[in-house]
């Protein structure tokens, strides 16, 4: 009771923001090279026995790894609750098709192996690729859109609404920059999976993963550019014009926003999360360096670096909005006014504590006890997918 005292309102609103960040971030890294490898299956695979050595490389972790999207999706659920029925809502046909594709995944891994028949291996094969590529995609055109800015509006009772009919909602989402945006994800996730298959595998699939990942990293770095050049002149920010009450009560509609300007002002008013773009460049650069120098553990490092750089600075540069709203701006989600009870944020805070820590421990634990590569032998003489 003593600490959740001394732990205020606004303090805990900004730690759970960060852990959002953290768990997102914790996301993209673990769960980011599966969905890169099942991305690269067809091309970097060419025969039966090296698409199962790739499917090897995953198929003992993915499962786990998908602990963080659901702790990000619970954290939203719990923390930010007006956050999760605007996006869930308005994102409903774009979540649908993503969660379509996470399900080809346990499907395509059950029933690759089933029938000794190439056709429907190949089947299975491009049905995992999808189930890699589709999401690696659309968690960066959802990125993108919100950066844009989302066409919904608060009701006096804070209902949310959408402009647009159902359909529209899908197709609304694919605007250019928000397609940037998912280049700069799929790319970025194509290198990260080759960096990993550079570390499990050996032999031509590590050749060809190495070949692919680098230019995969060069996309993601031109991609990453394109988009932060279009953001500081092709897009406009939002900013909050009334008073800013860390403290106040969850309702978006007290505060009074104003669109215009640049996100990019950000880096005058913060300069010091410049760090975050940097950390995005440097991480790409050495992944880059190390895939066409053969290193491994060092070239999987970087790349989750990048992948660190590029997510935070996205969030770092929005602060403190969380999903801007471009048809009624004073209806905007920022940290201060769309998070949960100051209670609910401690006993999270508290089990967050306890819990990920667990996670962290485990899954470090995993990834030792599976380390060292697959190989045409480990795939050939005992069971495999």
């Amino acid at each position: 009771m003593i600490l959740f005292e001394l732990i205020d309102f606004d303090i805990l609103r900004v730690m759970w923001w960060v852990l959002l960040g953290v768990l997102l971030i914790g996301f993209a890294v673990t769960d980011g090279f599966d969905m890169g490898v099942g991305a690269l299956l067809p091309f970097v695979g060419k025969t039966d026995v090296e698409r199962r050595m790739v499917l090897n490389t995953v198929g003992p972790v993915w499962e786990g790894n998908q602990v963080w999207f659901i702790l990000g999706g619970g954290a939203i659920f719990a923390a930010w609750p007006p956050l999760y029925a605007v996006s869930f809502s308005g994102f409903y046909l774009a979540m649908f098709a993503v969660l379509a594709a996470l399900i080809l995944r346990p499907v395509g891994f059950t029933y690759r192996s089933k029938r000794d028949s190439q056709s429907w291996r190949n089947g299975w094969d491009w049905a995992l690729f999808v189930g890699g590529a589709a999401p690696a995609l659309l968690f960066g055109v959802a990125v993108g859109n919100v950066l844009l800015g989302v066409p919904f509006y608060l009701t006096e009772d804070l209902m949310p609404m959408y402009d647009g009919n159902f359909f529209m909602k899908f197709i609304g989402l694919l605007r250019p920059f928000a397609i940037v945006s998912g280049v700069v994800s799929l790319s970025m996730l194509l290198m990260h999976g080759a960096a990993w298959l550079t570390l499990k595998t050996e032999g031509p699939v590590q050749m060809r993963a190495r070949t692919i990942g680098t230019y995969a990293g060069i996309v993601a770095a031109l991609a990453y550019a394109l988009a932060g050049v279009w953001l500081a002149f092709g897009v406009d920010g939002f900013r909050i014009v009334s008073d800013v009450a860390a403290n106040g009560p969850s309702n978006p509609l007290y505060s009074e926003v104003a669109r215009g300007g640049s996100w990019i002002e950000a880096y005058s008013i913060r300069p010091w999360i410049v760090i975050a773009p940097i950390m995005g460049f440097v991480g790409i650069a050495m992944a880059v360096l190390g895939l066409r120098a053969g290193r491994e553990v060092s070239t999987l490092l970087w790349s989750k670096l990048a992948i660190t750089g590029i997510i935070s600075s996205v969030g770092l540069t929005m602060f403190p909005f969380i999903l801007p709203s471009i048809v009624d701006p004073n209806s905007s989600l920022t940290v201060w006014d769309s998070s949960s009870s100051h209670q609910t944020l401690f006993v999270m805070l508290v089990a967050a504590v306890i819990f990920v820590p667990l996670i962290l421990a485990y899954t470090a634990w995993v990834y030792k006890v599976l380390w060292g590569k697959v190989t045409e032998d480990d795939v050939t003489s005992g069971h495999s997918y």
